[in-house]
């Protein structure tokens, strides 16, 4: 369903218009009503909808500087209501990006095919902001989050730390860590959390998809051999972990450094 913000002064309209269209059969919902500008922009800020159909004139803050001062930000698709009088206005907000305008008194078959063509274009909006958006994300995904390393005092922590960072590579188990260092399981992770946060097997993960994003990024290596390198195993349980820590998979993410 495609959100719809309305935003008139006149009650008696805005009413009409939220009662009268059919919505459902355009794919769209009314999720809220504002009676002017100033606090349309608030709806907009908060709801995020996908069309605003605004009147022009309104005490406190008029329609098409509630779009100047939101619609960039928000990426919606605008509709206006207009009258002959501000007919000069309407047009120059078409050609600043609006996507129709409606005549007053308003025609339900007009409100109709604006409200079609307005549902096109935020069909292809939304899919090409999404798209843009995902691959962003992925783009920006060069490291993962760090952990307050520095932080960290506690003499036994540390030396963890530095072994696991030394031997990544290898199968490593709390069981090993206890037969390593001749602390309990229990008490080797309870110190990991207070000090990073973390327990010791998340911790352990990060190294080894941290030094997996350096070897994807080198190019050197097969991604089905990457797992192995880095220390997780076969190529599925290595595309599990990864993706459980990148949100993203492995091919998309190499894909985004071409």
């Amino acid at each position: 369903m495609y959100r719809v913000l309305l935003v008139e002064d006149e009650e008696i309209i805005r009413k009409g218009i939220r009662y009268s269209v059919p919505w459902e059969e355009y794919g769209c919902s009314v999720v809220a009503e504002a009676e002017n500008g100033a606090v349309g922009e608030e709806k907009i800020a908060e709801l995020r909808p996908d069309i605003v159909i605004t009147d022009i004139t309104m005490p406190v803050k008029s329609g098409l500087e509630m779009i100047a001062d939101t619609r960039e930000e928000y990426k919606y698709i605008a509709i206006i209501l207009t009258g002959y009088s501000e007919f000069e206005y309407a047009q120059q907000a078409i050609r600043n990006g609006v996507s129709d305008y409606v005549l007053k008194p308003l025609d339900m078959d007009e409100m109709g095919a604006a409200l079609e063509k307005a549902v096109r274009l935020a069909g292809d909006s939304q899919y090409l902001q999404k798209r843009e958006d995902e691959a962003e994300a992925v783009r920006s995904r060069t490291a993962l989050p760090p952990l307050s390393e520095e932080k960290v005092t506690d003499p036994l922590v540390l030396r963890i730390v530095a072994y696991l960072k030394e031997n990544y590579q290898s199968k490593i188990t709390l069981a090993d860590l206890q037969e390593q260092f001749h602390y309990s399981e229990r008490y080797i992770n309870q110190k990991f959390q207070k000090e990073l946060g973390t327990t010791v097997i998340d911790y352990l993960n990060r190294c080894r998809i941290q030094n997996a994003l350096e070897l994807i990024r080198k190019g050197e290596l097969p991604i089905s051999q990457i797992g192995w390198e880095c220390g997780i195993g076969e190529y599925k349980y290595f595309s599990h972990v990864f993706k459980k820590y990148m949100g993203c998979s492995v091919r998309e993410y190499q894909s985004t450094l071409k």
